[in-house]
């Protein structure tokens, strides 16, 4: 292993690869902005929470002791108009798509956090923010409403890199009399909005800004200083760019060391939108494929290029195939495979004797790493993840002869690889057995063709072969393959599989 300092991180506020060091050596303070809760993931949160769960796993890999810190906005207008739309509480809406994110996000194998704090559980610190920026001349009341004064701010507009007259002029072109009327400058945004209902604050009844709650629950839980703040590359402006405003202008202290964003997703090449009938929900995606692929698809591309999703459609307009996806999911199907080969391999086989590492064994605990440290290069690490299997596979194949051995390091080399490509990168964690059922039997399904059939087809090809008609074994044989169903004879039995 090197030493943390060849971690080498993009910083969106620098434009550059910076060494990643904490305030407090051997410790990180992360926070990651989370979902809105009203709806179901999408491929864009599938996207992000996967880059930044690898981040995590590195870093904690790298023997850094992690504070992962990643909200919930369950306060906030598009829930509150989804649940009247729906004719529920917006409490209630947001604590079912709670529940529906955390599992989404496990089925894609990301960590939990280990804090995870929502606005409802924080409007306290809200609101104490909000009191110190207007004691400080940040922040005013107007008709109910608190904005953030943005001239206040002279630094206003470094991490996006923009210019406050350009802002001035854009935003005016937004706003309609009333907003123009209740704001100092056309760039000010809302600390606290006013409304009829909602919380009570010492402004009225309202709710509180979709910014200024990072802000407070980030520097409630990791201090007035960061280590390292994470999002999507639309987070950038308005939303870090006044976090930046509003944090810094309360604790007088630098908010954050290190930025990082992921960017963007498109599907066909298109921005995603439910408009364009381009938008798709992981639990859509996991009905297709393996969750496991979709997390190794988002690794294909580095994390802040653009990701593209194609998928082709028949006449009706109906989906037929994700491409990228299938292919992922092939991959996942080899992974887990070459774990069962390894795991299979009989004691009689091992022999207690020193050998020689196979290259893709031997190197790749350093070339996976260095993939890592050189600021999160998954698709470098996934190529790592090929030699690996390629070399356990020519390891298992080896042993597959009347003489074939295989020496006891070899293969603990190999089991220490897998685990390490687990605990990086969050990949062949799960049993193998259930995955490569699960794989089979969606396939099958989708070839019209069900296991408890193959069963019968089988048992029957099993008295035909003792009652030695042959001629029937092999036409059974042949009727399951033209269904798309593959069988493998081997000495513990006949295996069967749908290929892609």
């Amino acid at each position: 292993m090197s030493e943390p300092s060849s971690l080498r991180l993009h910083d969106t506020l620098t434009g550059d690869k910076t060494p990643f060091e904490g305030a407090e050596p051997g410790k990180a303070g992360i926070y990651v902005c989370g979902p809105t809760v009203y709806d179901f993931a999408h491929l864009g949160h599938a996207r992000c929470y996967v880059v930044w769960d690898v981040l995590i796993r590195h870093l904690r890999a790298r023997g850094l002791e992690v504070n992962y810190v990643r909200n919930i906005t369950d306060i906030d207008d598009k829930i509150l108009k989804r649940a009247a739309e729906k004719g529920v509480a917006a409490t209630e809406l947001a604590a079912e798509f709670i529940v529906h994110f955390q599992e989404d996000m496990r089925r894609l194998g990301n960590l939990d956090p280990d804090v995870e704090p929502k606005v409802s559980e924080h409007l306290g610190e809200i609101i104490a923010m909000i009191e110190t920026l207007i004691a400080k001349g940040h922040a005013y009341a107007s008709d109910g409403d608190v904005y953030y004064a943005v001239e206040s701010f002279p630094e206003y507009g470094k991490l996006s890199h923009r210019k406050l007259d350009a802002l001035k002029s854009g935003a005016s072109e937004r706003l309609d009399a009333t907003q123009t009327s209740r704001k100092r400058h056309p760039s000010d945004f809302a600390l606290w909005k006013g409304g009829d209902e909602g919380w009570e604050s010492p402004w009225g009844p309202g709710r509180p800004g979709w910014h200024i709650e990072c802000s407070a629950m980030s520097t409630k839980h990791l201090g007035a200083t960061l280590d390292l703040h994470a999002g999507g590359l639309d987070l950038v402006f308005p939303h870090h760019e006044n976090e930046i405003a509003q944090s810094e202008g309360a604790t007088g202290e630098t908010y954050c060391r290190h930025w990082m964003h992921n960017g963007f997703v498109q599907v066909n090449g298109e921005k995603m939108g439910k408009s364009l009938g381009n938008f798709f929900t992981a639990r859509v995606l996991f009905e297709r494929v393996e969750p496991e692929a979709v997390r190794l698809w988002t690794m294909t591309v580095h994390y802040r290029s653009p990701l593209n999703l194609d998928f082709e459609v028949d006449d009706a307009g109906e989906v037929t195939s994700f491409p990228q996806l299938e292919e992922a999911e092939r991959r996942v199907e080899y992974l887990y495979e070459t774990v069962r080969r390894l795991a299979a391999l009989p004691p009689k086989r091992i022999v207690e004797r020193p050998d020689a590492l196979p290259e893709g064994i031997a190197g790749f605990a350093t070339s996976l790493q260095a993939s890592l440290d050189d600021d999160l290069n998954m698709p470098q690490g996934l190529a790592a993840m090929g030699e690996l299997l390629r070399a356990i596979n020519e390891l298992t194949e080896k042993a597959k002869g009347k003489k074939g051995k295989v020496a006891r390091p070899v293969v603990e080399a190999a089991q220490n690889a897998l685990a390490l490509l687990g605990r990086e990168l969050g990949l062949g964690l799960q049993d193998p057995d259930a995955v490569l059922l699960r794989i089979r039997d969606r396939r099958a399904a989708a070839r019209g063709i069900s296991g408890d059939e193959v069963a019968t087809a089988l048992q029957a090809r099993v008295d035909a072969r003792a009652a030695k008609d042959f001629e029937r074994a092999d036409a059974i044989r042949a009727e399951l393959a033209a269904r798309g169903v593959e069988l493998h004879d081997t000495p513990d039995g006949t295996r069967w599989t749908v290929p892609s």
